[in-house]
């Protein structure tokens, strides 16, 4: 066991401030095709990222360049024809295809490629879903075991831990409940009657806290399963150094940056659906002000996504013009939420409390106070726009590396957002609910607001009559 390198954990590449982008070298200028400014990478040929990803006897890359390589890498080269060439020039440099295999070389080489294989594990496991890079992970490891029988016990590790994460995440994927779409237009109709098929938010959870704890557990649970890759792989292009295909032809493996994004739409409109059901003005200013109290627990926790989620609700047009429940409704709680998620100075107030959070989350002492589940659209855009604001070739040909290590670092964050355990108890009633319980179109929601409080004006009242026809059938 003597010299195996320790195993960190992917969010041990991350200094207290973030991320550490600084890749040192002693000087300026160039070294083995790696450009450096400042003691940073700046660019290289892939060749010459892909030569400076590979362990020898005596060299390992640095942990924030393995991360920041494995990430971008994938714009220019598919995961499996990645590995592939690492484990070609390793079988070359450190000569594994010798009839007789020179062993000290090999047990100093050995524990450094297990790590690097290791750590891809780890924080890329769902490159591993493909049976190539298994392949090559297993023939590696094979042609180094002569050498050291614990090497052999290594690669068992390396697989099982694989093999159930990946299975983790199937499994979570599964049994995430399928979020129910609009289905419950036509429950307009029943608003005159007795409401007996349409349970509501405040029957199954009437106490704010609770609500907003329940919403955290599936903001986490969804967000364990997005692979930092799927951020990159979201903004594929062609690269213009092959011309003949776009990386990744296969579907863009983004599925569960999707079914986050779908979440938040969904409750959206769930919390919207909710305010504009009840009949009595009373009960939906009741709403309004529950609502407006676990958007605020929400803010407390850490939890940005379902606050903005619920306050994106509350902005709707249908519930925003309900203005005599709006008038029953204490508002200055409202107007404080609302300021903090304010859009302008590109989400400066937003932004602030941000850093608030992920600061807290560095020196907690409980996962309670680690939490930080940010406004995950605005990150993707913020990410799109690094994305599309600088090439990622520079016009030599170069891997614009200065522009990966700020993708790496935005992702990388985030990763360590992820890894956070939900400190609260489930409650499985309250969580079937928030992805099953039905919920308007924006059609029904229009209509559940003019039954509520009728419409004002001349468009409004030509809307409502057509909504009437096509959706209750009535004239």
């Amino acid at each position: 066991q003597e010299g195996m390198p320790q195993t960190l954990s992917s969010t041990s590449m991350f200094t207290p401030c973030g991320f550490s982008p600084h890749l040192h070298t002693s000087k300026e200028g160039e070294q083995g095709g790696l450009i450096f400014q400042d003691g940073n990478l700046t660019s290289a040929s892939l060749d010459a990222l892909i030569q400076h990803l590979i362990p020898t006897t005596d060299y390992y890359p640095e942990k924030a360049y393995i991360f920041t390589f494995l990430l971008s890498s994938r714009l220019f080269i598919e995961p499996h024809e990645l590995l592939s060439r690492v484990c070609h020039k390793c079988i070359e440099q450190q000569r594994l295809d010798d009839p007789v295999l020179d062993k000290a070389r090999i047990r100093k080489f050995g524990p450094k490629i297990l790590q690097l294989l290791t750590e891809w594990t780890e924080t890329f496991p769902y490159d591993f879903q493909e049976e190539r890079m298994i392949g090559h992970l297993k023939d590696m490891i094979h042609r180094i075991a002569p050498c050291d029988e614990a090497y052999w016990k290594k690669m068992n590790q390396l697989l099982q831990a694989l093999n159930q994460k990946l299975a983790t995440l199937s499994h979570g994927q599964e049994g995430i409940v399928k979020i129910s779409n609009a289905v419950s237009d036509k429950l307009v109709a029943f608003k005159t009657k007795p409401p007996s098929i349409q349970r509501e938010i405040l029957s199954v959870c009437s106490d704010p806290y609770t609500l907003a704890q329940q919403l955290t557990h599936v903001e986490l649970e969804r967000l364990s399963h997005i692979g930092p890759e799927e951020f990159v792989q979201a903004f594929v292009h062609k690269d213009p150094l092959d011309g003949t295909k776009t990386c990744f032809s296969e579907q863009k493996k983004t599925s569960n940056l999707e079914a986050y994004v779908k979440w938040f739409n969904r409750l959206c409109y769930l919390v919207a659906t909710e305010i504009c059901m009840p009949a009595k003005k009373k009960q939906r200013a009741q709403v309004i002000e529950f609502f407006i109290d676990v958007a605020r627990e929400c803010f407390n926790i850490g939890n940005f996504n379902s606050l903005m989620a619920i306050i994106s609700g509350m902005n709707m047009s249908p519930v925003s013009r309900l203005k005599k429940t709006w008038s029953k409704v204490k508002t200055a709680k409202f107007f404080i939420l609302e300021h903090q998620m304010d859009p302008t100075g590109n989400f400066y107030n937003y932004r602030t409390a941000l850093r608030g959070a992920a600061h807290r989350s560095l020196t907690a002492h409980s996962n309670r106070e680690k939490i930080v589940i940010p406004f995950f659209s605005l990150l993707i855009k913020d990410i799109y726009f690094l994305n599309e604001g600088c090439a990622n070739r520079l016009p030599n040909g170069h891997v614009n590396f200065e522009k990966f290590l700020e993708l790496a670092k935005q992702v990388g964050e985030f990763i360590t957002w992820k890894q956070v355990e939900c400190p609260f108890e489930q409650d499985p009633n309250i969580i079937h609910y928030l992805h099953t319980a039905p919920i308007f179109t924006e059609d029904g929601l229009y209509l559940a607001s003019y039954e509520s409080e009728s419409p004002e004006n001349q468009t409004e009242k030509d809307r409502w009559k057509s909504l009437r026809s096509t959706i209750l059938g009535k004239t």
